[in-house]
């Protein structure tokens, strides 16, 4: 991985992050409000999903080198 690929990568997390909140002001309180109490088959999926999610982008940007 070269030197400024890494750089990119945290930026776009965070922008991707700090978009999150940007949603309708009562949508994102009830979506934070469902997030602070998970049942347990909600934090495995969330976890599945993400996991796929990196890795199709990781994928991609091997594909794309």
């Amino acid at each position: 991985m070269s030197s400024g690929k890494l750089p990119a990568a945290i930026a776009l997390k965070r922008v991707l992050e700090g978009a999150l909140p940007l949603q309708p002001p009562n949508l994102w309180h009830e979506t934070f409000r469902k997030m602070i109490v998970p049942h347990d088959g909600q934090l495995r999926f969330v976890g599945l999903a993400s996991m796929l999610g990196g890795l199709i982008i990781l994928l991609a940007s091997h594909s794309h080198a």
